[in-house]
């Protein structure tokens, strides 16, 4: 089963993000202002990214696609977006963005739904919001049809994968520094991922992130990302984001963090419109 989407679905839902690295209760009001600070402090280097939000008059029905903890389902109901469904592979994610919405008051609509095949009628949503989910699939570009297939016409989109940055590209060579900083401290909590640091593969590096037992994690040049969405989508903006500060044995200065966000991210964000 290994690498089959069954194999996702039961990972996620045995090891929910968040869960494991976090040390507040998921569910908690806690666990999620912690989840918060961690997107934006480390996913983002400190400042939440304006970009990534729909325009008001992409607003109607926005779809949040692998909505996971429900950061995004409930970051774009309290930022103003009247409809908004969370939808993700697993009962657990749907479960832990529930009660992110009860917390914070917020009320969205939910689905449990197979990225590669979802049951939507087409253009059934004005904007896909889409981070970090589809590099876990096993068949991406489906996911990237189905995502151009349930827009309206015009509609427009949000996605994001990991990305084959300049570290990844020279990790053969660079893979000791990986060793040094995993013997200095350095180290992701959680999902078994003591060891993410001392990989020579970057296929393994990869998908290890996300855990030991994770079935599924690919990264993309850029030029890969965009040979998916061009047949469906006009690409308006890409940029980068994704420098986990975290793992790292000591911390970094903030503008150095940004700095390294801006140029050397771990994830390419793509901000697109249906053809």
């Amino acid at each position: 089963m290994s690498g089959t989407i069954d194999a996702v679905r039961e990972f996620w839902e045995k090891n929910p993000l968040w869960e494991g690295e976090c040390t507040q209760a998921p569910g908690s009001r806690e666990f999620f202002e912690m989840h918060r600070r961690v997107v934006v402090d480390d996913c983002y280097a400190g400042r939440f990214d304006e970009r990534l939000l729909p325009l008001p008059d992409e607003w109607d029905h926005v779809l949040d696609l692998g909505c996971g903890t429900g950061f995004w389902t409930v970051e774009l109901l309290l930022r103003g977006c009247p409809r908004v469904t969370a939808a993700d592979l697993t009962e657990r994610a749907l479960e832990l963005t529930r009660k992110r919405c009860d917390i914070y008051g917020v009320q969205a609509e939910f689905s449990r739904q197979n990225a590669e095949r979802m049951t939507f009628e087409d253009g059934a949503f004005s904007h896909v919001n889409c981070q970090g989910v589809i590099h876990h699939t096993p068949d991406t570009q489906a996911c990237v049809r189905e995502i151009a297939r349930v827009l309206r016409p015009g509609g427009t989109a949000s996605v994001s994968v990991y990305y084959l940055n300049h570290i990844l590209r020279q990790w053969r060579f660079l893979s000791w520094t990986g060793k040094f900083l995993g013997a200095m401290g350095g180290r992701l909590y959680g999902r078994g991922r003591d060891g993410l640091f001392y990989q020579d593969d970057v296929g393994e590096l990869v998908r290890l992130y996300d855990g030991k037992d994770n079935p599924v994690g690919k990264c993309y040049s850029r030029e890969r990302f965009l040979s998916m969405l061009l047949p469906y989508f006009q690409v308006k903006e890409t940029f980068l984001h994704f420098f986990p500060a975290r793992a790292l044995p000591v911390r970094i200065p903030a503008p150095l963090h940004r700095a390294l966000d801006r140029h050397v991210g771990f994830m390419i964000y793509a901000i697109l419109a249906k053809r």
